[in-house]
């Protein structure tokens, strides 16, 4: 017969799997710092050597990390999503930022579909929430909190379409964004009338999701990012025009000015 006797579970390895789940779905974040020992020792109703058997486990498999006088912290685990010599070449080409933006039209477009879906009233008062954020930051002159808003909007869509590997795949992508490695997010938001746009199209997949309708919501993320598309490619067309604008003006300048001596 198939059947073995059940043994008890040490209350190390229960606190491994919470740890791990919360990781997993992505509620402990890359970096964030964990509660001091006692504190949670006392949330997870375990001894405290308990605890650091776990925690101990979790730091030998890179989840977590101890930093000295500073605590206990989620590891970086969407630093290995890419290797450094990759980031490097997505940084140089910019083919890189279109097949970007093409692989996030796809994956949100689908993120979103899901969302509508499956999530649940938090989820989608969380969207909502941020959106109303990013309406109060149209208002300011400075662009950087509503370029910083616009990753949360999309973050917390993917989050609720509920599908982990989605999720840290996606927040791998949006790191590298942060970063600078596709392009700078706040030339998008430089000029007013594209403020607006931008603003009116996320407003448009806010709709949808809270409505809960799958087809709007992910035509909605792929009218935006095909105008991001677009929009990137004119001022990547602009800039490598102005160059040459500028080459040619140079060598009028030149041609013009008597040779010396």
């Amino acid at each position: 017969m198939p059947f073995q006797k059940i043994h008890p579970e040490k209350l190390s390895h229960s606190v491994v799997r919470q740890i791990e789940l919360l990781i997993l779905r992505g509620i402990l974040r890359p970096g964030e710092r964990l509660p001091s020992e006692r504190e949670l020792s006392d949330r997870m109703g375990v001894s405290r050597p308990s605890l650091r058997d776990a925690v101990a486990e979790l730091q030998d498999r890179g989840l977590l990390i101890a930093r000295p006088n500073a605590g206990i912290f989620v590891g970086d685990v969407l630093g290995s999503a890419f290797s450094p010599a990759l980031v490097d070449l997505f940084a140089k080409h910019d083919e890189a930022v279109f097949d970007y933006l093409t692989f996030r039209r796809d994956m949100e477009g689908l993120a979103a579909e899901r969302a509508a879906r499956l999530g649940s009233d938090t989820d989608l008062a969380l969207i909502d929430t941020i959106f109303q954020k990013m309406e109060a930051a149209h208002q300011k002159r400075d662009p950087s909190d509503e370029a910083a808003l616009d990753a949360e909007f999309h973050m917390a869509i993917i989050e609720a379409s509920h599908n982990v590997i989605m999720l840290h795949m996606m927040r791998s992508m949006f790191d590298l964004l942060r970063q600078g490695v596709f392009y700078n997010r706040q030339i998008m938001f430089r000029l007013r009338p594209t403020r607006q746009m931008l603003l009116d199209q996320h407003r448009a997949i806010n709709q949808a999701i809270q409505t809960r309708d799958p087809q709007a919501a992910r035509a909605a993320v792929t009218a935006h990012l095909d105008f991001v598309l677009t929009a990137l490619d004119e001022q990547f067309r602009a800039d490598r025009n102005e160059d040459i604008a500028r080459l040619r003006l140079e060598h009028e300048n030149a041609r013009r000015t008597p040779p010396q001596g």
